[in-house]
């Protein structure tokens, strides 16, 4: 299973600040241990053609020469540097790539150890989200099926992070071919949700149960309404119930529980799916990091399947 990283582009934070930086590298590392079979790559950066699928080139150019205006770069909530630009292209990138070797390679699962930066809009960031990854990897997609003679690359995303995917939402509102689907906190941030085409709200406490119970639902209705090609999938880890910025009470194996229904179901359909990691605030970074751990296993397991399936 192919999966791509950035986490050598660090950016200088203030000390104090709440983003846990340094989580990504300790999934890496745990990765290239536990699975030394994962095939580990540097992603190479978006290119600002790319990134004008989804966002428009004045925020693009900003976010490139660090000229963004200061409330705009305060509503992401990162100082900008030139690392954070670099970061910001290679983040997106590593989704474009993990895309690629999931559907057009054929390998039906691939993956971005960052990245389900799913608050950035079209003309904006925030959130601790600069640019949307799965937006702009699912309209390259779909451009290069195009190319390729495909009609239509109908793509479902499916976002599992605690916080609606406002950016996702709102740069898809009018697109037939995407299809969003978001389960998160009702009272948690974006306190000014957008319409996706399925948003599932939940309340304050939310365990195991209730939680799969309602992402089940959740899947069946999209199965429905819809018939993707491509799944982009989020595994935000800030379900679990020791996240500072949660409010859902979700166990080590409820998490588990969940990424395997999602594998699942998109296993049964043979949809290739690419995956990021999407938030994860944990008191205990190490928690962060076990959760996101346990969703590639997970992957490993159903990336097997697709190399075996014809045997």
């Amino acid at each position: 299973m192919q999966a791509f990283y950035a986490d050598q582009f660090v950016l200088p934070l203030p000390n104090g600040h709440r983003f846990p930086m340094a989580k990504y590298r300790l999934l890496r590392d745990q990765l290239a241990q536990r699975l030394p079979g994962l095939r580990l790559a540097q992603a190479e950066p978006a290119s600002d053609g790319e990134l004008a699928l989804v966002h428009t080139p004045s925020y693009i150019a900003a976010i490139r020469d660090g000229t963004l205006e200061p409330a705009r770069q305060r509503e992401i909530g990162f100082p900008w540097s030139p690392q954070m630009s670099e970061r910001a292209h290679r983040s997106v990138g590593a989704t474009v790539q993990a895309a690629r070797v999931a559907f057009w390679q054929g390998e039906g699962v691939a993956a971005n150890l960052a990245g389900g930066t799913h608050h950035a809009y079209a003309d904006k960031g925030g959130g601790f989200c600069v640019f949307n990854d799965a937006a702009v990897a699912a309209r390259l997609m779909q451009t290069e099926a195009a190319r390729q003679g495909r009609r239509q690359l109908p793509v479902a995303i499916i976002d599992l992070d605690v916080h609606q995917g406002n950016g996702t939402a709102a740069i898809f509102r009018h697109d037939p071919q995407v299809f969003t689907l978001s389960l998160h906190g009702e009272k948690n941030f974006p306190f000014r949700k957008e319409a996706g085409d399925l948003d599932v709200a939940l309340p304050d406490g939310c365990g195991d149960d209730a939680y799969l119970e309602a992402l089940a639902e959740a899947l069946q209705t999209l199965e429905s309404r819809f018939e993707p090609a491509l799944v982009f999938y989020l595994a935000g880890a800030d379900p679990h119930e020791g996240d500072r910025l949660g409010r859902l009470k979700l166990s080590f194996d409820g998490l588990e529980a969940r990424d395997r229904m999602v594998f699942d179901w998109a296993w049964q359909r043979r949809i290739p799916l690419a995956m990021s990691m999407a938030g994860g605030y944990g008191e205990r970074i190490e928690d962060t990091v076990a959760v996101q751990v346990n969703t590639y296993q997970v992957a490993w397991q159903y990336w097997q399947r697709w190399q075996n399936r014809g045997s």
